[in-house]
């Protein structure tokens, strides 16, 4: 059963007055960063409590480093903890990814695709599992390069998802973006993805900086192709629920709610699609 269900929509500060045109939107629960709202208060803390009795939260977290060679900053994941709990969040996801060493690099480093990283990373999943006593969702990453690899991208991920229990959060402009950096199929990729470990799904739009690479920026309406690959997924797993992430070049408002309204177009028509017994099982 996932943690929720329909369309959802990063919460970004910049949305803290657009409540009234979130709640009679298609926008059916929200994501935030835990990292930007902790510690906070005042107003901002106010307000955040009026979006949460109205929305189910998810969180999707920058800093865990989960891959990263220093000791897991079990203090941050405790706040988390205690944040899931006063705000009854629904999931809690990170990337499969470090960007931490001495300090924190501001960028999602590559893991390197190898048996020995999957038993590392599987072993601090099941610790921050342990501390938040619910499941973490691991998120497929976009990537550039591929160090000391041993692994195919899908291998380790898989290994890792296997190994640690834990759930997947389904990053479906990844798989596109991946696909063109890396050269290979993305249909392939998708489907050979565990779909009872799916908790939700991001998409979003890239920088096409050539046809042979594409940059995840997030900045960007989604493009037809990752459109497309949504599709496929709604397809062969069933509909589940997706979230529009916009972090740069924001529009206003009500374009940015025509692609969740496209979302659930594509829900609506998946989903009828199910009860007729025409999805792919």
């Amino acid at each position: 059963m996932y943690p929720v269900s329909g369309t959802g929509l990063g919460l970004r500060r910049d949305f803290m007055k657009e409540f009234d045109a979130l709640k009679s939107s298609n926008v059916d629960f929200m994501e935030v960063a835990p990292e930007n709202w902790l510690p906070f208060g005042g107003n901002l803390e106010q307000v955040f409590g009026e979006y949460a009795e109205h929305f189910p939260f998810v969180i999707h977290g920058l800093s865990l480093s989960i891959g990263g060679p220093s000791p897991l900053d079990t203090a941050f994941v405790k706040d988390v903890a205690k944040f899931i709990k006063r705000y009854n969040i629904r999931c809690y996801s990170e990337h499969l990814s470090y960007c931490s060493d001495d300090g924190h690099m501001y960028d999602l480093m590559p893991i390197p695709f190898t048996e020995e990283a999957v038993h590392y990373v599987a072993d601090r999943i099941k610790q921050v599992q342990d501390i938040i006593g619910q499941r973490l969702a691991m998120e497929n990453v976009s990537y550039y390069a591929a160090p000391g690899q041993e692994m195919s991208e899908l291998e380790f991920f898989r290994a890792v998802l296997e190994e640690a229990d834990c759930d997947m959060l389904l990053d479906i402009n990844n798989i596109y973006v991946n696909s063109i950096n890396h050269r290979y199929d993305p249909e392939e990729f998708l489907l050979a993805l565990p779909k009872d470990r799916i908790a939700y799904a991001h998409i979003a739009g890239h920088y096409d900086e050539a046809d042979d690479l594409k940059v995840d920026t997030h900045g960007d309406n989604v493009k037809p192709d990752v459109w497309a690959l949504l599709e496929t997924a709604y397809q062969h797993f069933g509909v589940f629920p997706t979230l529009l992430e916009r972090d740069f070049n924001i529009p206003p408002m009500a374009e940015l709610l025509l692609e969740v309204d496209h979302i659930k177009k594509l829900q609506d028509k998946y989903s009828s699609d199910l009860t007729t017994g025409s999805a792919i099982a």
